[in-house]
Formats: structure tokens, C-alpha cells, sequence
């Protein structure tokens, strides 16, 4: 038995339903990854007697929730010292690994090859194993407990943008360091005048990467700073749990929701180049 061609209209009906699928499979996707978000957001706007419930409509308190978490809770404090820690974090790293990616593409050094491989082997070593003697380091021998450079001068040096930008500066045809090099071009000239406004897509790619990370510390913080005032969002937040009494869980809810309004500013004003950042390519 011959099997007869699709016809234009039918070849069209079969793409539609094809589109109709995946579009249903993207949206059901969708949800079930914004269903948290979803979950806070109404919670964030009901009273607490409704909180614990299995209501699942809007209410009309988001304002009194936040208006609490913002001023008993001084969650705009804390939201300022983590904006504070992470725009310095974010530029120190940046700037760091600039000169270190610099270092390993146009600089010849012994051993440079292992150098850099104990660069990324630190990758491997999360701060959670480090910590106790990153403590004695930071408040014992320079005397740092309860300032801001105990969470912001450990975490400048990062692994991740010292690879990405030294991936990046090896796919630029060496004869611009050649011919920068004959102009009398000196290292940082031609770091800052050339290699700096080729590279605007990975350094929006590692800020949006750092960022996030210095935003969402905790276990350092909470370790190393005793004063409230100095104090995280993250540990600010988890202090509004309380522990054996009464949780405001709409006000929990109200101040997560704000907390994760700088994050995604943040990659929304550089997701173009947080996209194109990770392309290792020539075109970037």
C-alpha cells in the first residue's frame, strides 16, 4: 500500500499541532519552575492567620507585611550593607581577574601552566571547608571581626572569571599585543584601552555571577560579624524565623520577595551580556 504524500494544508495542520505542543510543554515548564515564586508572592500579601492555611488568593497585606519586616525588622539595613558587599566584591573580583587572566595569556613565568591549573583546582574548595581557618586568619591575626573587609577582601580573588577572561584574551589574535607592544604600549595600556572594551560581554556575564554570589552569603557572615548593623540580608532574614515562638511568615515572605529584587535587576540590565558572555568565541 502507498503511503501518499502531506499536502501543503496538511503539512501545515501537523505544524501547528507540533506548535501547540510545545508551547503547552514550555508553559506547564514554566509554571512548575515559577510555582515558589508564585507560592511567596500570594503568601507575601495575606495576614498571618491566613498564611499557615491552605488559601491560596491574594490578600490585601503586603504593605503592613512589608512596612514590618522594613522597619522593626530594619531589613532596609540590611539590604544596604549586602548592596555595599556586593558592588565591592563584584568590582574587586572583576578588576583581579582581569589582571590574572593578563598574567597567564600575555606574561611568560615559570610554571605558569601549574599556576593556573591551582587556580582551578580552588574551585573545588568551597568556603564551608575553608572556614574555620579563614576564622582564625581574619579575627585573630588581622584583627578584622565585625568589619566589612572580613566579607569582602577574602572573596576577591575568583577562579571562574581568571578562566573565563583568559579564555576570552586567547581567542584575540595575538598581533594586537604585537602591534601594542611596538607602539610602546605598557601592559595596563593595553588592558584598559584595548582588551577591556573587547571583553564587555564577559565581565557583564562574571558581575552578574558575582553579584549573585555576594548577595546570597550567609554561613560567612553569620560567622564572622556580631554586629546587627553591619549585618547581611541573608542572616537579616533569617532572623525574622523565629525559634520556639510565633512566626510572621507573611512579613518572612514580604521580605524575601524584596530581597530578590536587586539580584534580578542586576540581570536584567546585563543578560545580554551574560548570554553572550559564556559564547568563548572570535564574534563575541
Amino acid at each position: 500500500m502507498a503511503i501518499k504524500p502531506l499536502t501543503r494544508s496538511g503539512a501545515g495542520r501537523l505544524k501547528k499541532r507540533n506548535d501547540w505542543v510545545t508551547h503547552l510543554a514550555l508553559c506547564i515548564a514554566v509554571f512548575l519552575v515559577g510555582a515558589p515564586l508564585i507560592f511567596a508572592v500570594i503568601k507575601a500579601t495575606q495576614v498571618s492567620s491566613d498564611v499557615m492555611s491552605a488559601k491560596l488568593l491574594p490578600g490585601g497585606a503586603f504593605l503592613d507585611n512589608l512596612t514590618s519586616v522594613w522597619t522593626k525588622a530594619h531589613l532596609g539595613t540590611y539590604m544596604l550593607n549586602s548592596l555595599l558587599v556586593s558592588v565591592c566584591v563584584t568590582v574587586g573580583k572583576t578588576v583581579l581577574s582581569l589582571l590574572a587572566a593578563l598574567a597567564f595569556v600575555y606574561f611568560r613565568f615559570p610554571l605558569k601552566g601549574v599556576a593556573f591549573a591551582l587556580v582551578l583546582l580552588s574551585l573545588m574548595l568551597p568556603t564551608e571547608v575553608l572556614i574555620i581557618a579563614l576564622f582564625d586568619l581574619v579575627s585573630r591575626d588581622l584583627q578584622w571581626a565585625n568589619t566589612y573587609q572580613a566579607i569582602i577582601i577574602p572573596f576577591l580573588a575568583s577562579a571562574t572569571g581568571t578562566f573565563l577572561f583568559r579564555q576570552h584574551f586567547m581567542n584575540i589574535p595575538t598581533s594586537l599585543a604585537d602591534a601594542a607592544r611596538i607602539d610602546g604600549c605598557g601592559p595596563l595600556r593595553f588592558l584598559t584601552s584595548v582588551l577591556v572594551p573587547m571583553s564587555w560581554n564577559t565581565v557583564g556575564a562574571l558581575a552578574v555571577i558575582q553579584f549573585v554570589y555576594a548577595w546570597d552569603q550567609y554561613i560567612w557572615p553569620l560567622v564572622i560579624m556580631q554586629q546587627d548593623d553591619k549585618q547581611v540580608v541573608q542572616v537579616g532574614l533569617r532572623k525574622l524565623i523565629e525559634v520556639g515562638g510565633q512566626t510572621d511568615w507573611g512579613a518572612v515572605m514580604a521580605g524575601a520577595i524584596v530581597t530578590i529584587i536587586p539580584p534580578l535587576v542586576v540581570f536584567t540590565l546585563l543578560q545580554e551580556q551574560f548570554s553572550k558572555g559564556f559564547a568563548l568565541t572570535e564574534d563575541k
